[in-house]
């Protein structure tokens, strides 16, 4: 299994981090390495937004589709995604949100597992350098849209 964190500041406001998060379908145009970003359902409350969606990570000839649940608690500013279906055998992540000053405070935190053992001691070794560029594509792309 594979884990690791991040924290950093981003700067735009706590809720448009959060929207951008949430804004499965546009990871294509920014997210590397995602080819397609699809919510199937997506249901919302007062105190919860519930989304299922696919995203197909990977290159042009070499890629895979994996179902997640995404959920957003409102109050305590955190979203939990896991895995259901697709090429993980485990995959959990939440990114923790809280506004200082106008910029956005990140912790995201990542625990997975691929079914394919050759595949998964692949990714170990490349793993956070593929998390650093993910995570510098979101601060860039909050940067783009909300500076």
């Amino acid at each position: 299994m594979a884990s690791a964190s991040i924290k950093k500041i981003i700067s735009c406001k706590k809720n448009q981090l959060i929207e951008m998060v949430l804004d499965i379908e546009s990871y294509p145009e920014f997210v590397p390495w995602c080819l397609e970003g699809k919510i199937h359902k997506k249901k919302e409350s007062k105190d919860l937004i519930e989304i299922i969606a696919d995203l197909k990570v990977g290159k042009k000839f070499l890629n895979e589709t994996y179902s997640s649940i995404v959920l957003y608690y409102k109050e305590k500013n955190k979203i939990i995604v896991t895995n259901i279906d697709g090429p993980l055998k485990h995959l959990s992540n939440e990114w923790n949100f809280k506004e200082i000053n106008n910029n956005t405070q990140l912790q995201f935190d990542i625990d997975f597992e691929l079914k394919n053992n050759f595949l998964n001691a692949i990714m170990k070794r490349s793993f956070n350098f593929g998390l650093d560029k993910i995570a510098n594509a979101f601060e860039e792309r909050a940067i783009k849209l909300y500076k």
